[in-house]
């Protein structure tokens, strides 16, 4: 996706299944008989697991990094470094990977059997989601073995701030404690890569959707209404982390509402 002068380009990893009435629900009875087509066969919800590959000028940028080799019942991965291959970059061409959360499938190849995976590059998380997964207590003990590693690379952030040319971190809390969009912006274009502040393209269209993966439901849903009033009609693209092929769209007044339409 051409943003300006700049391209943004899907790294697909693999594709994650979530039974979709159980993951994602809104007042009113089955929302979902609304959405079918939305759905695979067996009423789940098909995610797309895998990043954004940004260059801009001496640097190289993921947006999140998939899910890993993880194989199960619901996620499986394991294409993410193949996938980057396919756009003629190699782990050692990466200079930066930045988090939009630390949720598992998307720092699925920050690190691989205790190794960092892209050893010239920094990493970059909002700091209250190191603290949540990482520091705390109470942390997971997986998402501690999978990110430690980094910690001689990492740096944190607390607020709105520029990356690199082009590239905004911008702070959206609900999902996670530091959720965190980007926006990529050139010649008066934007695009905002918004992680799972929508898990599927209903919440970008109807306001009062919950997700069960969401820290704080209440201030997720408020974020993510936020979003869709500044994007609605407007030319600014938007991006989720798990929409059908990484797809971006816009927002678009449909009727007496709103949707979703993938560009």
């Amino acid at each position: 996706m051409k943003v300006g002068d700049l391209e943004i380009v899907p790294v697909v990893d693999g594709t994650g299944r979530e039974n979709a009435r159980e993951v994602l629900s809104a007042p009113g009875g089955d929302r979902w008989a609304c959405h079918p087509e939305q759905l695979d066969a067996h009423g789940d919800l098909v995610l797309t697991l895998g990043g954004f590959l940004l260059r801009t000028g001496d640097r190289t940028v993921l947006i999140d990094a998939g899910v890993g080799r993880i194989h199960n019942d619901h996620y499986d991965g394991g294409g993410f470094l193949d996938a980057l291959a396919a756009t003629g970059t190699a782990s050692e061409d990466v200079t930066d990977v930045v988090f939009t959360h630390l949720h598992f499938d998307h720092v699925g190849w920050a690190t691989s059997k205790g190794e960092v995976v892209f050893p010239r590059a920094t990493y970059r998380v909002h700091g209250a989601d190191w603290a949540h997964f990482v520091d705390a207590p109470d942390a997971d003990p997986g998402a501690v073995r999978k990110l430690d590693p980094l910690r001689e690379r990492l740096e944190v952030f607390d607020a709105e701030h520029t990356v690199a040319p082009g590239l905004d971190a911008r702070p959206t809390p609900g999902h996670t404690p530091g959720s965190t969009s980007y926006v990529v912006s050139s010649r008066g274009q934007r695009a905002l890569l918004i992680g799972d502040v929508a898990h599927s393209v209903v919440e970008l269209a109807e306001p009062d959707w919950e997700a069960t993966f969401d820290v704080d439901p209440a201030a997720a849903q408020a974020m993510r209404n936020r979003l869709v009033d500044e994007l609605t009609d407007t030319d600014d693209l938007v991006a989720a982390a798990h929409f059908p092929g990484l797809a971006f769209g816009r927002v678009v007044t449909f009727g007496e509402g709103r949707a979703f339409v993938a560009v």
